[in-house]
């Protein structure tokens, strides 16, 4: 897929994008989950260059996390026979509005989303391009909404509040 059909993109790969001197870069910054347990890192700020601001913080998934949700390697998705996630795939994303930081201890937090979730997320490999229906599904698992399907375009998606850009 080309970059003219990429949504995405990471802050560091746009010239002329960066973030702003009055903010907060949270890259590298640990991310807890609603019981404060970490399950990874931010490593990287997601933007859409249509909305012109960051809309989701890519993680690092920590190893627990993977450890723990190993029996999802063997869950069927669908009758293709394919697989939750596979290995290597260590990465997730979160939008940008359902993360809060914690200045002080330099930590994102994830209040809205618990372990499990983030357990049972599908994962991507770092550097993959990171298409509009990874979006749909990943929010539509941490919403628990299952009015979000496919049928839903990117135009307007971001304006909903678990987008709105709380601390970038």
């Amino acid at each position: 897929m080309t970059d003219t059909n990429k949504n995405l993109f990471n802050l560091d790969e746009l010239s002329g994008y960066k973030v702003a001197e009055n903010y907060i870069d949270v890259r590298g910054w640990d991310v807890k989950d609603a019981d404060s347990r970490i399950i990874g890192t931010v490593d990287h700020l997601l933007v859409n260059k249509t909305a012109e601001r960051v809309v989701y913080i890519d993680v690092e998934v920590d190893e627990t996390l993977i450890e723990e949700g190993h029996n999802t390697y063997q869950n069927q998705v669908s009758d293709a026979h394919e697989f939750l996630n596979q290995e290597g795939e260590n990465h997730l994303i979160i939008p940008i509005g359902m993360a809060s930081i914690d200045e002080k201890n330099k930590v994102v937090n994830t209040n809205q989303i618990d372990r499990l979730t983030f357990t049972q997320a599908k994962r991507f490999r770092k550097g993959d391009f990171v298409d509009f229906p990874y979006e749909l599904n990943i929010f539509r698992h941490y919403m628990g909404d299952n009015t979000i399907h496919h049928s839903n375009s990117v135009e307007g998606f971001y304006a909903r509040e678990e987008f709105n850009n709380t601390f970038l």
